[in-house]
């Protein structure tokens, strides 16, 4: 997906969680050490409800703030949401499988945190602020589970 627009961006974050939570629903009906089923039991439950979280910050984000441009501001293309399928968490352990979440999540932080600082209006930075923390609040929550 290229992502020109904020609304790309976050249209990308939706169907990367989107993406996860099907992964994971997946290799949860393979995986056969119980915890890591656990997990990703829990973790393609979570993904999905952040995919609809992340729909509802789009339907109620501004027109000004979706078009705004962001292409120019990222120095990369963010992970394209389709391959967070084809990781085999199916055959991977519970750290190793924390660890391939922990990692993803932090790169669409990192993302948000890059874009916040750079928005050119305040429509935009508040949009990518918002979705910011509700990014890092959701990964402290999945490593909250995780450790349990």
């Amino acid at each position: 997906m290229k992502v020109e627009k904020l609304h790309d961006l976050v249209e990308w974050t939706r169907q990367t969680h989107q993406h996860l939570g099907e992964a994971f629903a997946r290799a949860g009906d393979s995986q056969q050490e119980a915890r890591a089923k656990h997990l990703l039991q829990y973790l393609a439950d979570h993904e999905k409800r952040l995919a609809g979280v992340v729909s509802r910050f789009e339907q109620e984000a501004s027109a000004k703030a979706l078009d705004t441009w962001v292409g120019d501001y990222l120095s990369q293309t963010p992970i394209d949401p389709q391959r967070t399928g084809v990781v085999p968490y199916e055959s991977m352990s519970f750290d190793e499988i924390a660890t391939a979440v922990v990692d993803t999540h932090d790169q669409i932080i990192d993302l948000y945190r890059y874009l916040k600082g750079r928005a050119d209006n305040p429509e935009a930075r508040q949009l990518a602020e918002d979705l910011l923390s509700m990014e890092e609040q959701e990964a402290v929550a999945l490593a909250d589970q995780a450790n349990r």
